[in-house]
């Protein structure tokens, strides 16, 4: 069985802000396997489900970013999961572009706060993440403002495309094709040649 967490905030007011891509990634795994992510366990949304052979748990923390780590734990206990092998984390990065994706097998958390509350609880930071690029906040602006605040429309479209290679990333990394992902997603964003 794998855990597969998405990091974000719960309430509507937080909804495809760019610190809940790690939840839009998900919604969009649970529509492509038929998954309902909506039993309320753990401090989390969970579903569980099948996705090419593997058994599942999707989970999205209801704690809040801070402390997406209680949950994350509850979740690993429950289901004696061991994190360093059974755990893929998905959530926003705002050191990479919108659209792009950095997949890892393990590192720090980077200054984001949820990830470090996970290294925290789990006692590792040995797991793997799928970080989806959401874009340096402009200069002058609060951090919590502008990870809190939504796309604009090119963005978006950006975004939208590195969600759906987010899930292909994941499906092979569930494969155990981790290094396979990082060769296909990993690369900086093409642009597109003149015909």
């Amino acid at each position: 069985m794998f855990l597969i967490v998405g990091l974000g905030n719960p309430g509507r007011q937080y909804e495809h802000t760019r610190h809940n891509v790690g939840f839009d990634v998900m919604d969009a795994i649970a529509e492509k396997y038929n998954i309902s992510i909506s039993e309320k366990k753990h401090k989390a949304l969970c579903g569980k489900g099948v996705i090419n052979g593997v058994k599942v748990v999707l989970a999205k923390p209801q704690t809040f970013m801070n402390l997406s780590g209680e949950s994350v734990e509850s979740l690993l206990s429950y289901y004696k999961l061991d994190p360093e092998e059974e755990m893929l984390v998905i959530y926003d990065d705002i050191s990479l572009a919108p659209g792009n994706l950095r997949i890892r097998k393990k590192g720090s958390a980077g200054g984001h706060n949820g990830i470090k509350n996970i290294i925290a609880q789990t006692g590792t930071q040995n797991f793997l993440r799928i970080k989806v690029g959401v874009g340096e906040k402009p200069k002058g602006w609060d951090l919590a403002d502008y990870v809190l605040g939504r796309f604009d429309k090119d963005d978006r479209a950006a975004v939208e495309e590195a969600i759906g290679h987010a899930v292909l990333a994941a499906e092979l990394m569930l494969q155990g094709e981790v290094d396979a992902a990082m060769n296909e997603f990993n690369a900086k964003k093409k642009e597109p040649r003149e015909a």
